[in-house]
């Protein structure tokens, strides 16, 4: 696990488990934990981490319901899980399924995990809407089309945009079984404008990049689902073939 300065007011946490980010927004004395590390000893470490690094995490949120994202409560029992109306939907119709997904993929990769997930009262958020915090406002977008639910999170203050599962730099555009193209399409239409009206763009997946790259990884991505032609430059790999093989099976 790594972390990284990204603004006086915002440190991004990389897992060592597909560079899966989580990124803790500071405003006045209150944090917001957004997504989560992977790995038992990674949540462990996190809440000293931040303390150390002033961040005093107080809220909790998720941009989506995939497994990997869900997990920030391990780190911070005592919070409650935020996520947007679509999440908060999809959880519901979904009973089990995150807990069943990390259960299998931690047999997969041999992680003894100390208890099972635990979501406890997630809170449903408007979207697209706002959340406060220390006297600022957190912008919630709706971001679905990678799978049926997603939020993008804006601290417009810091210039920090947290995308989700999108503008990845080590993963091209993955449309899960009840994602849809089409939707797909429009959040990245309409992350195009906060795009660039951010200074740095946090991807799900992969490294935060400045305004000028994620423009460029919003084209291509833009450029490989007309078709998907061919993959985008940079992420032409065993594992991203395979994904463009499911991407051309699902919805090609």
């Amino acid at each position: 696990m790594r972390a990284v300065g990204v603004h006086p007011d915002a440190v991004v946490v990389t897992s060592r488990m597909w560079q899966t980010t989580c990124t803790v927004i500071r405003a006045g004395d209150e944090a917001m934990l957004i997504d989560s590390p992977y790995f038992p000893d990674e949540l462990d470490a996190l809440p000293a981490l931040l303390d150390q690094a002033g961040f005093p995490v107080t809220a909790l949120l998720a941009t989506h319901a995939d497994f990997d994202h869900l997990l920030g409560r391990a780190a911070f029992p005592a919070l409650a899980l935020g996520v947007g109306e679509s999440t908060a939907i999809r959880l519901r119709s979904e009973p089990g399924l995150a807990q069943r997904e990390l259960r299998d993929a931690d047999a997969e990769y041999y992680v003894d995990r100390p208890a099972p997930l635990a979501l406890g009262s997630y809170q449903s958020l408007p979207v697209p809407g706002y959340v406060g915090i220390g006297g600022q406002e957190l912008e919630l977008h709706p971001a679905e089309g990678h799978v049926q639910d997603g939020t993008a999170v804006f601290a417009r203050w810091a210039g920090v945009l947290c995308v989700g599962d999108y503008l990845s730099d080590v993963e091209i555009p993955l449309l899960a079984e009840r994602g849809s193209l089409e939707e797909y399409r429009a959040t990245l239409a309409r992350l195009a404008p906060l795009v660039e009206a951010a200074e740095t763009i946090v991807p799900g997946h992969g490294s935060p990049h400045d305004r000028a790259t994620a423009l460029r990884l919003l084209d291509e991505d833009l450029e490989y689902l007309d078709g998907f032609s061919k993959l985008p430059p940079g992420r032409d790999t065993p594992r991203q073939r395979e994904i463009h093989a499911d991407n051309v099976r699902k919805h090609g």
